[in-house]
């Protein structure tokens, strides 16, 4: 078979050699992009006298007929024409004869690739910004329902302090929140259009690239025709952005996958989200959780692949960068998925608020109370801290809680502690003083929900 590009060539390549190279497989899922990229670029070539009017009214036809096909599924593709770019190019010739062969005119696959996936990351990265916003709304609805729900605070993932469950839930809130951020300044680095750079010089043709950035809705242009066709600062951009994401979801997935244990049974995920065991009947694992913490791998895999292949790349295009799309396409579907699943999740869970009670009200995360109790009457808190302690230990060896430690016990080790200190050791008493700016207090994390439904009305 004669390639489009075969003038010079005196030999075919061996049909193996031929599907190691060729992309069809994977960049066939640019297929809108590139038809889009198409109408801009003939339109302009229309505009700018480079092609007569029957020219373009026949290319534009056809690219019309293939966007059709393309939508109802019907477009097949072939590897002996390689890519996306030259297979719908062979499409619109067999479709409108020789004419169609006009449309490559004063641009190359190299920076006809690079609109295309500016054009998809345009489209994806507003599409995850959008799932955030949703996944963020419900957490801020789940909040509301639990501000005065309390649970015990980890560090280390051992008992700290007592904390409103909703300032737990809310601290996800704003990693998604500086995620969005992210992914929305990213846009203006996406927003840039490289068409019209060529293979890396630039064209002899008057073409008019502000004309086709108009067109298909970019800010800009590339300033620099080798930049345009070599850069993929914008896709690394969006798979460290992403990587971020997915390690915050992967954080709240391991938490959402102990609390559901049965030493904890802080929460029950709904069915949906949720499977059972082959060989035993009782089990209900939280895969979906578990998968999202798995695929978090993936996504840093294509953010290092990717690196990888540019660390040494010369300017300007190189066949290594056709290994820049798969890992965007599959980082692209996971944190998609991976945020849709998330959103349902947390909106469907139950709250054991009857477990989280008994919970607070049997450990120590209420000691540090005591230590600022003491402190607050004029005992250094580096001693405060020390009478805690033995309090603590002796609890221990008693097998009880401060809350059960008599009064003249803990008066033993300090007079300061008078019969009050049993008020300030329950832990809704201990979560509620917790008012300063940002803090687990009631009011406080009321403040912050307000704070966050403004970011969502501003979105």
């Amino acid at each position: 078979m004669t390639k489009l590009w075969g003038g010079r060539f005196q030999k075919s390549a061996e049909a193996w050699v031929d599907e190691f190279g060729a992309s069809i497989g994977f960049d066939q899922q640019l297929v809108l992009e590139d038809l889009e990229g198409s109408v801009a670029h003939v339109t302009m070539l229309g505009a700018t006298g480079i092609l007569p009017v029957a020219d373009v009214e026949a290319i534009l036809g056809g690219l019309a007929q293939l966007k059709e096909k393309a939508i109802a599924g019907e477009l097949e593709f072939s590897v002996a024409n390689e890519d996306i770019h030259l297979n719908l190019e062979k499409m619109l010739i067999d479709l409108i004869g020789p004419v169609g062969g006009k449309l490559h005119t004063g641009r190359s696959r190299n920076d006809q690739v690079a609109t295309d996936m500016h054009l998809f990351l345009k489209k994806r990265v507003q599409e995850a910004i959008d799932l955030i916003v949703t996944f963020q709304q419900t957490l801020v609805e789940k909040a509301q329902e639990h501000i005065e729900t309390i649970a015990p605070g980890y560090t280390h993932l051992q008992r700290a302090q007592p904390i409103s469950f909703a300032h737990h839930l809310m601290a996800y809130f704003w990693m998604l929140e500086r995620d969005k951020q992210r992914f929305t300044e990213s846009i203006k680095r996406i927003d840039i259009l490289p068409l019209g750079a060529g293979a890396m010089a630039g064209t002899t043709f008057p073409i008019d690239r502000l004309k086709s950035a108009e067109l298909l809705g970019f800010s800009e242009v590339y300033a620099n025709s080798m930049d345009a066709v070599s850069d993929r600062d914008f896709i690394v951009e969006f798979l460290s952005n992403a990587s971020l994401l997915m390690a915050h979801l992967s954080r709240f997935a391991e938490e959402i996958i102990i609390w559901s244990t049965d030493e904890f049974k802080f929460i029950e995920l709904d069915d949906a989200f949720s499977t059972g065991s082959s060989i035993m009947p009782q089990k209900k694992n939280p895969d979906m959780a578990e998968l999202i913490r798995g695929k978090t791998g993936r996504v840093y895999g294509n953010l290092m692949g990717l690196l990888t292949v540019l660390k040494g790349t010369p300017l300007t295009y190189n066949k290594d960068m056709q290994e820049d799309k798969e890992g965007m396409f599959d980082t692209v579907h996971t944190i998609l998925g991976s945020l849709k699943i998330f959103e349902g999740m947390i909106r469907t869970m139950t709250v054991n608020t009857e477990r989280l009670h008994q919970a607070v009200h049997a450990d120590f995360s209420n000691a540090t109370e005591l230590a600022d109790y003491l402190a607050t009457k004029g005992m250094p808190f580096r001693e405060a801290h020390e009478v805690t302690g033995k309090l603590v230990f002796t609890c221990i060896q008693k097998g009880i809680y401060l809350l059960n430690l008599p009064l003249e016990e803990m008066q033993q080790e300090s007079a300061l502690i008078e019969a009050d200190i049993y008020d300030v050791l329950a832990p809704e008493v201990a979560v509620r003083r917790r008012h300063s700016l940002g803090g687990t207090g009631f009011e406080q994390v009321k403040i912050q929900i307000d704070k966050a439904k403004a970011c969502l009305v501003k979105h």
